[in-house]
């Protein structure tokens, strides 16, 4: 019988019974997708209830492991009936159903803090999910290049990227893709409009996608023609792929997320660029974008084998241009491996 993360979460926490319901870490316990059920693991097991929407679907999917399906039935907090003490995502949890297993008289208990370190190192299986998620990604934006044209609509050239993902395996996308002409780039998380592409033009794409479950995340800047108008944009490409691969090359494992981030800001710095990354080196990477560990100027996670998040220094002048270069990548052996490998080089269309 497979032992789920169910049990193994369980074992960590330490409590009578640990009720889940919220859906990234009720994926990562059953390692299926649903948008409604609760998960309720104790000393004789685990047991994932949902209605019938899932039922018989999660019940082919979990046959073989140690987790029984059953029917739901309401209200939620009948499930605990006989317990004294219960394990819940606090920060997860809303502020009415907290009260009313307090109002059961139940000694609550927060699981977040096992979840955020458990999720925070991959297994084989999850790694080779993202890996997956990650080849797509790659495939996709490869194909997009050769068919992007003037004229085309930042919406435009998001949608084929979209399509071109599915299309590749994906089963949609880690977040909504950003794509970005001109001077958008300058907004890092700028939404995608219908400015139309022109010759000359910055293009700054932000996506991902997902497979079983699991995220990719990758971030390219690239020219749509050469006017002879960038000199400064093509030297800060240069400074900020500089920075990218420093980080590659510099950042071992028992790192702090604040040491990493300092390897990319140090070398902006020394070119007088580090004021303009306005926003942190990296992010884990998993069932959820973002996610454990936080690789930023503040932050002391330490960073161990296993670990996947992104390595994404940028520059951003406002109402000029913006330059962010982002792969997906994991510590493995002590080192930095990368799970996204399209052309980092700066690319004119």
């Amino acid at each position: 019988m497979k032992v789920s993360n169910a049990s193994k979460i369980y074992k960590s926490v330490g409590a009578e019974a640990v009720l889940t319901e919220a859906e990234d870490l009720r994926k990562y316990l059953t390692g299926i997708s649903t948008s409604f059920g609760y998960v309720l693991s104790d000393k004789d097991g685990n047991t994932f209830y949902t209605d019938l929407r899932y039922f018989e679907a999660a019940t082919n999917s979990l046959k073989g492991t140690d987790i029984a399906v059953k029917e739901f039935v309401p209200p939620f907090e009948n499930l605990l009936n006989g317990y004294k003490e219960v394990a819940i995502p606090l920060g997860r949890t809303l502020y009415n159903d907290y009260n009313k297993l307090k109002a059961c008289g139940l000694e609550v208990k927060d699981s977040l803090p096992y979840f955020t370190s458990a999720m925070s190192v991959k297994d084989e299986l999850e790694i080779e999910n993202i890996e997956m998620a990650c080849k797509i990604a790659d495939k996709a934006y490869d194909s997009l290049l050769g068919q992007i044209k003037e004229g085309m609509t930042e919406n435009d050239v998001a949608a084929l990227l979209e399509y071109l993902m599915r299309g590749f395996g994906a089963s949609g996308t880690s977040f909504d893709t950003i794509v970005a002409f001109g001077a958008n780039s300058s907004v890092p998380h700028h939404e995608t409009g219908f400015d139309k592409l022109k010759f000359g033009d910055i293009v700054l794409i932000d996506f991902g996608c997902k497979y079983k479950g699991y995220c990719s995340d990758c971030t390219r800047t690239f020219l749509f023609g050469d006017d002879n108008k960038h000199a400064v944009f093509k030297s800060a490409y240069m400074h900020v792929l500089n920075a990218h691969m420093l980080v590659k090359e510099k950042l071992v494992s028992g790192m702090t997320g604040r040491e990493a981030d300092f390897i990319a800001r140090d070398y902006l710095k020394q070119q007088n660029l580090d004021k303009m990354f306005t926003h942190s080196l990296g992010h884990g990477i998993g069932i959820n974008i973002h996610e454990f560990p936080r690789l930023s100027p503040k932050s002391e996670d330490v960073l161990t084998d296993g670990m996947v998040f992104s390595d994404e220094p940028g520059i951003y002048v406002a109402g000029e241009y913006g330059i962010r270069i982002e792969d997906s990548v994991m510590l493995k052996n002590g080192k930095v491996v990368s799970l996204t490998n399209s052309d980092k080089k700066l690319t004119v269309l």
